[in-house]
């Protein structure tokens, strides 16, 4: 009988194929690959113990990307400092980055939290073109949800 783990990443994959999203399909690919090889035991719990940092390593290597190969350079940069579109942008990037530091202790100590991250995200990627740096953020947010309900909790 086929277990739980393998139906659900083959729902998942028909998830992925009907909304034809590449990235989601590539990794049911790679998960079920290692699971059929038998290196999940090992290889799942370093993959999620250390996953999220990869990830957010690549993120950072590609949008470093046009600084390295010098397709933006200081004035690129001081010539977007004009625009009030980039000082938006720039709050923005500050705002996601401090919300989301809270999200991977979230996601790291709470297994019920992150399973309903990952299934929103999943739902996202697949359903509405996502990107899947959902849990992260979302694991953020939900953290900063968290606390606010407890501090009104507490106050009452």
């Amino acid at each position: 009988m086929m277990n739980q783990a393998y139906l659900f990443l083959l729902m998942l994959m028909v998830i992925g194929l009907v909304a034809k999203n590449q990235s989601l399909i590539i990794a049911i690919v790679v998960l079920l690959l290692l699971k059929i090889c038998g290196l999940d035991g090992k290889a799942f719990s370093f993959i999620q113990s250390k996953g999220i940092n990869w990830g957010v390593t690549v993120i950072t290597i590609a949008v470093l990307a046009p600084i390295a190969s010098g397709q933006i350079g200081f004035r690129e940069l001081l010539d977007s400092m004009k625009s009030p579109y980039a000082w938006i942008a720039l709050a923005s990037g500050i705002a996601v980055a401090l919300i989301a530091k809270n999200g991977i202790s979230l996601l790291s100590s709470d297994p019920q939290i992150t399973t309903a991250l990952v299934i929103g995200t999943i739902a996202a990627v697949a359903l509405f073109r996502g990107v899947a740096v959902g849990p992260l953020i979302g694991a953020g947010i939900a953290y900063m949800a968290m606390k606010i309900v407890e501090w009104v909790t507490h106050s009452l």
